[in-house]
């Protein structure tokens, strides 16, 4: 600015307050909205008040519901969690990422969405069950390889006194899993809630997974229901969900954050599970998943039957908070805000899903975590070195192109192909048939459509093999 002492003092101050005008107006354009993405571990489409469970109590959920945007066909990537996990970072069908079922590391040659934001001005964090890779300090697995600034992580669900990493030192704390997990992302909030950085931070709960040993607030909750603990852990996640939506607008931040809610897969109880089977289940029980989105700035409101899916987040909140960004590897997700704004009412491409291409590998997050602690505590060389740095992240074994190993499926809205290893097919009409029990493959009438979704299926599964391959890091 001009040294302006030498102006008459009437016209200085009429400067001053232009300009101040002309900042204040500045100060005043959209600021890219914060966006947080919470998840339970092993909730199904059903176990919640709003979508009708006849006795589980989630009132923030239900709040959530009310107030925001609610999703009645969205799906978990995968029917397991560690695949769906890598569908949300990176906008792919997990097979791509080397994550072909639970424990199975995602190879840090993948774009995430965390480095993506990051990248794009965001602070970005991580808190809860991660199950993507390892919580050791120097691995490129770690939540610091995908994108995020700070972290304090669990290997895979923990429960009551849980072990976590905590940006590479590991910490044994004490309490209740799903309340540190909140603890921590709240913490992280209000830490950057006044900083000149919008936040990016993703909370997954190890809740409710079994063995179910954390309790909610309210005694004897459920104790005469079958699946009493899966149920007193889905209430107290519900609590937590109440508590960060309440520790939102306390801070101020809430009308300009983006919150958005899910599961990993579908649940464990059948009856609940919002289709046929359940958890583990390439059926509609297995991937139908609760979400609900609320970003109180643009007003959110109402349901849709249009199917969503996991894989879609990545490039939906990149298109919402106006991040332009490069995806250097093929998307199986796409940008639906268009149908959570309303503007328009069908998916613009079929989903494609598979699952058990590889068995998944155990990960028993407090014993690995435990035994580093008490290394570093030592001064000793950490255990799990190197094998669990990065276990085969590295290796590319190359599956035939004409792999169809597994129970892959492949919905172009209203209709399912379903793929069964052994070279079985059916097909099912969602909206006439949403528990999958009549199978139209046989039909004359299908004829047509049939041998085309198989020969759509047949390619996208093809290029999944090519991605897994490695195809996807090769230079162009």
């Amino acid at each position: 600015m001009k040294n302006i002492t030498h102006l008459p003092a009437a016209l200085a101050f009429l400067f001053l307050c232009n300009f101040g005008i002309a900042f204040a107006a500045e100060s005043r354009k959209p600021e890219k909205p914060n966006i947080i993405l919470v998840m339970a571990d092993d909730q199904g489409w059903g176990d919640t008040g709003y979508n009708g469970h006849p006795f589980v109590k989630t009132p923030a959920l239900d709040a959530m519901a009310k107030d925001g945007f609610v999703f009645d066909r969205f799906y978990a990537g995968a029917p397991v969690c560690s695949p769906t996990r890598a569908s949300v970072m990176t906008g792919r069908n997990p097979i791509r990422t080397k994550v072909t079922n639970h424990g199975r590391y995602m190879r840090p040659h993948e774009q995430t969405i965390g480095e993506s934001l990051k990248a794009a001005g965001y602070v970005t964090g991580i808190f809860g069950k991660v199950h993507l890779g390892s919580g050791q300090p120097d691995s490129p697995c770690n939540p610091g390889g995908m994108g995020f600034d700070e972290w304090a992580v669990g290997l895979n669900f923990f429960d009551n006194d849980p072990y976590l990493s905590r940006n590479g030192r590991i910490e044994h704390r004490k309490g209740k899993g799903s309340v540190i997990l909140m603890d921590d992302t709240i913490a992280f909030l209000k830490k950057h809630k006044d900083g000149d950085r919008p936040i990016f931070s993703v909370a997954w709960f190890p809740s409710p997974h079994s063995p179910h040993q954390e309790i909610p607030d309210g005694e004897g909750l459920y104790d005469q229901e079958k699946n009493a603990g899966y149920y007193r852990e889905i209430t107290l996640l519900d609590q937590q969900v109440g508590r960060l939506r309440k520790e939102l607008k306390n801070m101020g931040i809430a009308e300009n954050t983006i919150l958005w809610y899910c599961s990993d897969n579908g649940g464990l109880v059948k009856e609940t599970s919002g289709g046929r089977e359940k958890k583990g289940s390439i059926y509609e029980g297995g991937l139908r998943i609760p979400g609900i989105i609320e970003w109180p700035a643009r007003n959110l409101k109402g349901r849709t039957n249009v199917p969503v899916a996991t894989f879609d987040i990545y490039p939906t909140l990149m298109a919402m908070a106006g991040v332009e960004t490069e995806f250097p590897h093929p998307l199986d997700g796409i940008d639906v805000s268009d149908i959570i704004f309303g503007e328009v009412k069908e998916r613009s491409q079929p989903m494609g899903f598979w699952h058990k291409i590889q068995d998944g590998q155990g990960t028993y997050s407090d014993r690995i975590q435990k035994a580093i602690m008490e290394k570093q505590k030592a001064g000793a060389p950490l255990p799990h070195d190197p094998p669990r740095m990065k276990k085969d992240v590295d290796e590319f074994p190359q599956f035939p192109e004409e792999t169809t190993t597994g129970h892959a499926a492949w919905n172009d809205w209203p209709w399912k192909l379903h793929r069964i290893s052994g070279g079985k097919f059916e097909l099912y009409h969602l909206v006439d048939d949403p528990m999958e029990t009549k199978d139209l493959s046989k039909d004359p009438k299908q004829k047509d459509r049939l041998g085309k979704m198989k020969k759509e299926l047949d390619g996208w599964m093809r290029s999944v093999i090519r991605s897994i391959n490695g195809d996807d890091y090769k230079k162009k």
